[in-house]
């Protein structure tokens, strides 16, 4: 296929300019219930990468298979099964973290970000390149849920990836840092997570503002979120 971009543009595209949580704000269910803690937005966030890369592939391999009529239950029937494969690696490897994330971990199937890819890219590009995609978009996923658990968690008890070596093993402990004796509770509960994502929102449109502004004179300006 020609009209196929490049794997660079689609890396870009899944971490920055149309990063599902800080950009196009979906997936928000699991972003503020697990972001209570760094190690915990990384779990998450490794977790749907693992899904949306086999799902995007399977998909894509998939494609001239099945029909437009019923392509959205086969899509959900093919996440369901990656979701199933990943819930039962974490219970069996990583089962102090499973006990915490469990819930939500089975609850990937309906995040909007994942079947959304499956539609808008998967259906419609080759295998390699919708693992790209797959990859990126969890990538920048789990970048933004891993940031936005480290502010909440140093702002509201003080410490930076407790538990890491849950997720990690042993040799990671040295993550799990102190950072003050208190937090303010407030920032570790619902109301916080709401601040913490608009804060971020606005810190990103504020970088991608001055980045456009920074552009040579006749350059096109990237396309407004």
């Amino acid at each position: 296929m020609s009209d196929q971009p490049a794997a660079r543009a689609v890396m870009r595209d899944g971490l920055w300019d149309n990063n599902v949580v800080v950009a196009q704000m979906l997936g928000l269910c699991p972003t503020m219930a697990v972001t209570s803690s760094a190690t915990n937005g990384l779990g998450m966030g490794l977790a749907t990468t693992a899904v949306l890369l086999m799902s995007n592939a399977l998909i894509s391999s998939l494609r001239h298979w099945v029909s437009d009529e019923v392509r959205i239950p086969v899509f959900i029937v093919l996440i369901a099964g990656m979701v199933t494969l990943v819930d039962l690696c974490l219970n069996a490897w990583f089962h102090d973290l499973y006990k915490v994330l469990g819930i939500f971990i089975a609850l990937i199937v309906v995040n909007c970000a994942v079947l959304g890819r499956a539609e808008a890219f998967a259906s419609r590009h080759a295998v390699a390149l919708s693992a790209v995609d797959g990859l990126a978009t969890g990538l920048g996923f789990t970048l933004a849920l891993t940031l936005m658990g480290a502010v909440r968690e140093v702002s509201g008890a003080g410490t930076l990836f407790a538990g890491a070596s849950l997720l990690l093993g042993p040799q990671f402990a040295f993550l799990e840092t102190k950072v003050a004796d208190a937090g303010a509770l407030f920032m570790i509960l619902p109301p916080g997570g709401f601040l913490v994502l608009g804060l971020l929102i606005a810190a990103r449109r504020r970088l991608q503002h001055w980045s456009e502004s920074r552009q040579p004179a006749g350059v096109p300006a990237a396309a407004a979120q």
